[in-house]
């Protein structure tokens, strides 16, 4: 798997240097504080020309920095719902999300609020590739993501181990901002085009939708998983 662009380069060398095994730099390439955390870290390094960078990974830009590291790691499911009792963790469910832009963009807004743990299905679905990955900007240093063979199954797990399932609706619902959310928390969003699926939604305990006053459009969910984030974020912290 190669990662490519300074951030998700910087945050990884932050983060987990140690999952990175050779750093390919364009000759012109200059960013000091990047560099020093390669030479810390005593990763091989290779400048090239930018042709050559380009056919080590032909992307649209990878701003002169391409790092070789071993696959993703998905978190263990059990695991993540162990830890996020103990650290208030709010675990998104995504279901159907099959855009690698908006999966890598879900990542990283939930790694800048902090405090999330992402779940996503083995099947019908994106994976954590490096389009992925690109988008998240580092993000899945900071937000543990878990892929399981089913969404129902281990919602229903941890429903049976005290958590409250709250789920987005397309329509119907009650208005996010009148309900109180019930923690430990697990949140499921759905696809943009027909939402969470009826699996899911039968096991919600809570069903919400983000009011909108304006124009009759709708809230792509990328910007919706932002808006909820926000809110899960600012009553958890009451």
């Amino acid at each position: 798997m190669f990662l490519y662009g300074k951030n998700s380069v910087c945050e990884r060398l932050k983060v987990n240097p140690k999952s990175i095994r050779k750093i390919f730099l364009q000759v012109d390439f200059n960013a000091p504080h990047i560099e020093k955390l390669i030479k810390n870290a005593k990763i091989p390094v290779k400048r090239v020309s930018q042709n050559e960078l380009s056919k080590i990974k032909h992307v649209q830009s990878s701003q002169g920095i391409i790092a070789q590291a071993g696959e993703f790691e998905y978190a263990h499911f059990e695991d993540l719902m162990s830890s996020s009792k103990s650290r208030r963790l709010a675990l998104i469910f995504l279901d159907r999300i099959f855009d690698p832009q908006n999966l890598g963009a879900i990542i990283r807004s939930a790694a800048c609020f902090g405090g999330f743990g992402i779940v996503i299905p083995k099947h019908k679905a994106c994976a954590v590739t490096e389009t992925v990955l690109r988008v998240a900007c580092g993000g899945e240093n900071f937000t543990p993501i878990a892929m399981v063979s089913n969404l129902a199954n281990v919602l229903l797990e941890a429903k049976k181990s005290g958590y409250w399932a709250v789920g987005s609706m397309l329509g119907g619902g009650e208005d996010i901002n009148s309900v109180k959310l019930p923690y430990p928390l697990c949140f499921v969003l759905g696809s943009e085009g027909e939402g969470v699926r009826w699996g899911l939604e039968k096991h919600l305990d809570l069903k919400v939708h983000i009011p909108m006053k304006g124009a009759p459009l709708s809230f792509n969910v990328t910007a919706a998983a932002a808006i909820f984030f926000h809110e899960i974020t600012r009553r958890r912290d009451v």
